[in-house]
């Protein structure tokens, strides 16, 4: 999947919330310096993540849209914040129109 491919880590959906939401799995410290809270929240201390069976990858429910391929198969966060950036490019470029 190409989200695999630009994020690089292990990705999860939970079709349970509205509209779906998507969790790349980054390390812990990356959220103390996290500076996209409002548009892409960083999941901190305190949080509980309900993490599917390494099976599970597609849906009913919540799924791996990319499983870990190894053990600490961590997305890198310059990944996400890149598409994060690119994401609010394509939105100003939308509005503009």
């Amino acid at each position: 999947m190409r989200l695999g491919e630009l994020l690089g880590g292990s990705i999860i959906y939970d079709r349970r919330v509205a509209g779906g939401t998507y969790y790349a799995l980054i390390q812990g410290h990356a959220g103390l310096v996290w500076a996209y809270d409002e548009i892409a929240t960083c999941l901190g201390q305190g949080t509980y993540l309900g993490v599917p069976r390494i099976d599970r990858q597609q849906p009913p429910g919540t799924y791996w849209v990319i499983p870990p391929r190894y053990e600490g198969d961590l997305c890198p966060p310059r990944a996400i914040i890149s598409l994060v950036k690119a994401g609010r490019s394509r939105l100003a470029h939308q509005v503009d129109l």
